[in-house]
């Protein structure tokens, strides 16, 4: 069993709809050997009583719009333990990555990347929340995790 970690921000966007797009394109291909999750690096969307807030509507709108399944996602935010617990944790950014990396405690095994790099890019998924362009993050993110998807398929 493999398990896949999308990181962003604050779980409410972009590491969410990560994790429903790898999800959905998993099941399309008869890949049932694969966890996919997702969590935040700020406690940002959690509020005091350790209660994180559901997927940002756009989202939602988004995943509706484009077919794609979802279940209420609840924010949370990684810790240290999740570097051991899961094979895989992209970042959606470079700040993301940088905090990941910060709270993991370093990064021995090659775990860490920018889900970019699945495409050949350095480039950060901007952050949907604040530019309203949640098309252009749908896009980025579904055509990473496809490359995602075929890599574990050939594993």
């Amino acid at each position: 069993m493999k398990r896949v970690l999308f990181v962003c921000h604050g779980n409410i966007c972009r590491s969410p709809m990560a994790e429903f797009i790898a999800r959905n394109l998993a099941q399309k291909a008869g890949l049932s050997d694969v966890e996919f999750d997702s969590k935040a690096t700020t406690r940002d969307e959690i509020n005091a009583s350790g209660i994180g807030h559901d997927m940002d509507r756009r989202a939602k709108s988004k995943l509706d719009e484009k077919g794609i399944p979802y279940t209420y996602h609840e924010a949370s935010q990684v810790t240290r333990e999740d570097y051991q617990k899961y094979d895989y944790l992209f970042c959606m950014d470079e700040e993301n990555f940088l905090d990941l990396n910060r709270i993991t405690g370093g990064d021995p095994d090659g775990k860490e990347k920018k889900l970019l790099t699945l495409l050949g890019s350095h480039k950060d998924i901007d952050d949907p929340w604040f530019t309203g362009d949640f098309e252009t993050s749908y896009r980025q993110i579904k055509q990473a995790c496809e490359v995602l998807i075929e890599n574990l398929k050939n594993e």
